[in-house]
């Protein structure tokens, strides 16, 4: 509650006691003005004039709700925003249709649930894109006569279409939900997008082997280079015994693996960022954490 006169003496404040009594001792005669404020409510003010002499006593003050909100603020759980962040990200799509799931413009996003990362493998391993270029590959080895051992015609045909699928959905399930859930990693690809051009290249080819922990801290990707290997380990179950990998060649192709690995990261730094839809507008205004330097 504010007290303020036309003349030059000091305005005063005071706030009311629990049973809403207060009082301005002091006060020289003259013309006066009370602003009432109250968290909530609409400011009320009032006039009068006080005589020599005089103790004023102020009619009874009702303050009216007031009709403006001017900020609202929603705070998400960590649970929640990762979620709202994961929705996002399941909408990017390079020249709007090639799923670009598995990269978070989002520098500091929120770390995902088990939940959540089984959620992302399973809408990248059922995206109708991923079947497509399934049956493409298998096409491919067909015309070549790739794992010959599978024939030709539909049947050889359906059996290269199921081992190109299987291999996904093994890599995709152990290397981006299952270990990473384990371990607590996180199999995304962070996008940097700021720096010197060295910079992003040695930031790029370094996220092929290295990682976010859902603590926030970078890491060994144990969960994408185990899960390389343990994905080629599970194909010798269904690929023909002639084309089965000894385990010499599962480690060559591990670290065939991590090279394509860093072709894509490079890709994703410098090219895909142009051509991908639906990125959130605030990613480049979020600081972000760089592994450190050679």
């Amino acid at each position: 509650m504010r007290l303020s006169r036309d003349d030059q003496s000091p305005n005063q404040e005071v706030l009311t006691s629990d049973d809403g009594q207060y009082s301005f001792p002091n006060i020289a005669p003259g013309p006066f003005q009370l602003t009432i404020t109250s968290e909530g409510f609409a400011t009320l003010t009032s006039s009068g004039i006080l005589h020599s002499g005089e103790s004023y006593a102020a009619p009874q003050i009702a303050l009216a709700l007031a009709t403006n909100v001017t900020e609202v603020r929603v705070v998400l759980s960590p649970i929640e925003l990762a979620q709202e962040q994961l929705e996002d990200q399941e909408k990017q799509r390079v020249l709007g249709f090639i799923p670009n799931f598995y990269v978070s413009y989002v520098s500091n996003a929120a770390p995902l649930t088990s939940k959540q990362k089984f959620q992302l493998a399973w809408k990248s391993t059922v995206d109708p894109v991923t079947f497509g270029v399934t049956g493409a590959v298998a096409g491919i080895q067909q015309a070549t006569n790739e794992f010959d051992g599978y024939g030709q015609g539909a049947q050889g045909y359906g059996k290269r279409y199921g081992a190109a699928y299987a291999d996904l959905v093994t890599g995709t399930f152990i290397g981006g939900a299952i270990l990473p859930s384990l371990l607590k990693q996180d199999p995304r690809y962070f996008y940097k997008g700021t720096g010197t051009t060295r910079s992003r290249i040695w930031y790029a080819i370094a996220n092929s082997v290295i990682c976010k922990g859902d603590n926030g801290h970078w890491q060994p990707n144990y969960s994408s280079i185990v899960g390389g290997l343990a994905a080629g380990g599970i194909s010798n179950l269904y690929y023909p015994a002639s084309d089965r990998e000894g385990l010499e060649l599962t480690f060559e192709n591990a670290l065939i693996g991590i090279g394509e690995t860093a072709a894509v990261n490079l890709l994703q730094e410098f090219v895909m960022r142009k051509f991908t839809s639906n990125v959130p507008h605030l990613a480049s205004n979020i600081p972000r954490q760089d592994p450190p330097n050679p």
